[in-house]
């Protein structure tokens, strides 16, 4: 494992690299949500690895990396990812992008179409709910009043599905952790994540052009309720891609059915079959590709 320091247009960041030796396919780059660090999917590499190279990217915005305006959107973030691949001498990367990170990854592939080789987006939208865009600046108003643990109670039951929408794996120990993980931010982090919110409600999330001319996958948790199944289908549709939902699961499918995303993510970025997944539900399919 190495760690790079790197700059973009004046703004520091972070690219964390594991790899293994020999690779079956693309190098891997991994961009997460508006909460997560560089190594908020080091679990993930002990499944990957034996596949590709990962690097997981602090851009900025994110942990170590340097703090982020408002006014700086997914364009940018996406130029930073090209310039950390060209830094690295990357070639065609693979790339894999959750909630936020979906919106970067999605960028990244239209504007530098001949970098990406396949695309898998999770927890993504077309456009931002109603109900989101209330919760964004109800958590900014809490955060300038300091009700940091009603905060972050608040964003548990926004990104966790309530018990009537159906089955989640491992659910109360995942509301705990995540309380726990909002509860604690730094003045920092939650400096930075509040604006990756605010960011959101001010750029667009998803656009369906120019067109992605890589295989690309979009997948959701089949009980997500801030992304939820019918918006990652649209996205999927304007994309001309497949779509799928893993079962029992909500949002945040990454920690609620980690062995299961990996082995979805080793399958999809080594062009093996998804059919029959015990735990997907059926692969549905948009255009030609």
């Amino acid at each position: 494992m190495t760690e790079e320091k790197l700059v973009f247009d004046g703004r520091r960041f972070v690219v964390r690299t594991a790899t293994a030796g020999a690779s079956a396919t693309d190098p891997l780059i991994v961009l997460g949500g508006s909460s997560q660090d560089r190594f908020s999917w080091q679990r993930y590499e002990r499944w990957l690895l034996p596949h590709t190279t990962v690097l997981t990217l602090e851009l900025p915005g994110y942990g170590e990396g340097d703090p982020l305006p408002v006014e700086y959107g997914m364009d940018f973030l996406a130029d930073t990812v090209r310039h950390a691949a060209e830094a690295l001498s990357l070639g065609r990367v693979n790339m894999f992008g959750a909630c936020f990170g979906a919106s970067i990854a999605l960028r990244f592939a239209q504007r530098h179409p001949d970098r990406i080789a396949r695309l898998m987006l999770g927890g993504t939208a077309a456009d931002i709910s109603p109900e989101y865009a209330a919760a964004a600046r109800r958590w900014r108003r809490m955060v300038d009043e300091g009700l940091f643990d009603d905060m972050a109670q608040d964003m548990v039951e926004q990104f966790m599905a309530t018990p009537d929408h159906g089955v989640v794996r491992r659910r109360a120990a995942v509301a705990r952790l995540m309380r726990q993980r909002f509860a604690n931010l730094t003045e920092r982090e939650l400096a930075m994540d509040i604006t990756h919110h605010e960011r959101l409600l001010t750029h667009p999330w998803s656009r369906p052009h120019p067109a992605v001319t890589a295989p690309v996958l979009v997948f959701t948790g089949e009980h997500d309720t801030i992304t939820p199944p019918p918006e990652g289908r649209r996205v999927a549709k304007d994309l001309q891609a497949r779509f799928t939902t893993i079962k029992e699961a909500d949002h945040l499918v990454q920690i609620e059915r980690d062995n299961d995303l990996a082995d979805l993510m080793a399958r999809f970025f080594t062009d093996q079959p998804l059919d029959d997944l015990p735990y997907l539900n059926p692969v549905e399919r948009f255009g030609s590709r």
